[in-house]
């Protein structure tokens, strides 16, 4: 099995640290490492960097090799425009069709926390199996939930088809997207919701007939790409037909349209957090609501829940502050509540056209 990591988001949600031209996923947020030499790290030892694949925006070219240069060559691919997941999806497939069409493929994304490594790669290797007894199906690894998240999507399953070991597989019922509180609670209380990482396993050739069946336009561009796969003219025919691809998503253009029948559920406990926004980093690192996680030269006093990064070596002091957000780069400062999270995307985005555009 092949492992495809996508790596190509900005991360607005993680500014100041994450950034149009250092995005979140190649920035050291958790023990000195990016995001993605965390992510994958995960898959060792059970993989070698031969079976690692990495999707990326062309702009973050030298950034990717420089973090990575175990990783071929010839396993990154790289988009020359950002068309959002469906087209970056099928990016990747339009080259294994032309590889290695019935070798299953594991699709992750580059800035999710995995803390428990080994049901982790049980889960791959379990989802690994069940596409090469069927490999007209799709496996999707959730999340157990831990808590009622109105944040995050879920898949609903159904009945247990099997067991794998100790692991059950469920019927793939559908997807169920940011609930609000009170359905996110029957979510968690039913045992039949899972939360949706993005993570499945099929192989390039059930997803190839998964584009030309629910989008042809999308497949008719990426089968012309196929073709040039591995020809001299490949990068410059990507560089031409790719952006004028439709911007959608992956959930949009393929598996909101997938039979059911196709699908299979795994629902584990993988220890999985989305540390896409601050507030969501502090409740993967912290032991408890109440602990601080800080880093760098910081000093709290009587404060509670709060998340302090400092990347400036000068002293950042904080006295009864609690639910805060301080982050410092050094050229920007951020400080809010926690529960402003939201409005940090807002006012990234206002910042085009103005004197301070070069920090967006």
């Amino acid at each position: 099995m092949k492992i495809v990591i996508f790596a190509g988001g900005v991360g607005t949600r993680l500014w100041p640290l994450s950034r149009k031209n250092t995005p979140k996923q190649f920035e050291k947020v958790i023990d000195d490492k990016s995001m993605l030499q965390i992510s994958i790290s995960k898959v060792f030892p059970d993989f070698d960097w031969s079976d690692i694949y990495i999707s990326t925006n062309k702009q973050y070219e030298q950034i990717l090799k420089s973090q990575f240069p175990e990783i071929p060559e010839s396993n990154l691919i790289f988009e020359p425009a950002m068309r959002d997941v469906g087209p970056a999806v099928g990016l990747v497939i339009a080259n294994f069709m032309k590889k290695n069409p019935d070798e299953q493929i594991a699709i992750l994304w580059g800035d999710h926390l995995i803390k428990k490594d080994d049901e982790f790669r049980k889960a791959l290797k379990i989802a690994e199996k069940l596409s090469q007894d069927d490999p007209e199906k799709i496996i999707f690894v959730g999340q157990k939930p831990r808590f009622a998240s109105v944040n995050l999507g879920y898949i609903e399953f159904g009945s247990e088809v099997k067991k794998e070991g100790e692991t059950p597989v469920y019927e793939f019922k559908g997807f169920k997207y940011r609930p609000d509180e009170n359905l996110a609670r029957s979510f968690l209380a039913d045992g039949q919701h899972a939360w949706n990482l993005g993570y499945f396993v099929t192989t390039p050739k059930f997803l190839w007939k998964s584009y030309e069946k629910f989008a042809p336009g999308l497949f008719e561009k990426l089968r012309l790409i196929s073709d040039a796969v591995g020809t001299a003219g490949y990068e410059k025919f990507v560089d031409e037909v790719y952006p004028a691809m439709e911007k959608i998503s992956f959930d949009n253009a393929i598996l909101e349209k997938l039979d059911p029948a196709n699908g299979l559920v795994l629902s584990v406990d993988i220890g999985w957090s989305d540390i896409g926004a601050w507030e969501a980093l502090k409740e993967a690192l912290a032991k408890s609501e109440d602990e601080n996680v800080i880093k760098g030269n910081v000093e709290l006093l009587d404060s509670t829940d709060n998340l302090v990064f400092n990347y400036n070596g000068q002293l950042i002091v904080g006295i009864d502050l609690k639910g805060m957000l301080v982050i410092n780069t050094g050229d920007v400062l951020l400080v809010c509540p926690k529960t402003s999270v939201p409005k940090i995307k807002k006012y990234v985005e206002s910042l085009a056209g103005t004197p301070n555009e070069k920090l967006a």
